[in-house]
C-alpha cells in the first residue's frame, strides 16, 4: 500500500509540474502570436473561483490529481490473478470513469467538443503507452521464469 501512496505522491508532482510548463508555453506562445488575454482554462473553470489565480492552482491541483489516479490504480496490474487484457480492461475503466468524469465536470469539457476529444485522445494515448509498458514488464517477467525453468532442468 506504501508503494501505491508513494507512487501517487510522485505522480502528483510531476503532472501538475508538467501542466505548469505546458500552459505556461501554450500562454507564451498565444502571446507571441498576438492573442491578448488567452487563457487556457475554460471560462466556465474560472469562473467558479474568485480570482484567476486560484482557478490556475485548483487547475494545476487537478491536473495532480489525475496523475495520481493513473499511478494509483496500477494496482491493477499486481493482481496476478487476473490475466494481462482483464487487467488493462479493469484500469481502463477505472481510471477513465474517474478521469473523464473530472474533466468533464470540473473543466465543463462537454461544452468545448475538441478540447473534449482531444481530451479523450490524450487519454488514449496514455492506456497506450500504459499497456506497452506493462506488456515489455509482463514479457521481462516471462522470459525470467523461463529462464529459471531452464536451469533446474
Amino acid at each position: 500500500m506504501n508503494e501505491y501512496l508513494r507512487k501517487g505522491i510522485k505522480a502528483f508532482a510531476v503532472t501538475a509540474t508538467i501542466e505548469v510548463v505546458i500552459n505556461l508555453i501554450i500562454n507564451i506562445v498565444m502571446e507571441l502570436i498576438g492573442v491578448k488575454g488567452f487563457s487556457s482554462m475554460s471560462p466556465e473553470f474560472r469562473n467558479m473561483f474568485p480570482t484567476n489565480e486560484i482557478a490556475m492552482y485548483a487547475n494545476i491541483f487537478v491536473y495532480g490529481f489525475i496523475g495520481t489516479i493513473f499511478a494509483v490504480g496500477s494496482f491493477v496490474f499486481d493482481i496476478d490473478r487476473l490475466g494481462f487484457i482483464i487487467q488493462n480492461i479493469i484500469y481502463l475503466v477505472l481510471t477513465g470513469t474517474a478521469i473523464v468524469g473530472i474533466t468533464v465536470l470540473v473543466w465543463q469539457l462537454h461544452r468545448y467538443h475538441m478540447a473534449m476529444t482531444c481530451t479523450i485522445a490524450g487519454y488514449g494515448v496514455t492506456y497506450l503507452i500504459i499497456g506497452i509498458v506493462e506488456y515489455r514488464k509482463l514479457k521481462e517477467d516471462i522470459r525470467q521464469i523461463n529462464e529459471s525453468f531452464c536451469e533446474e532442468l
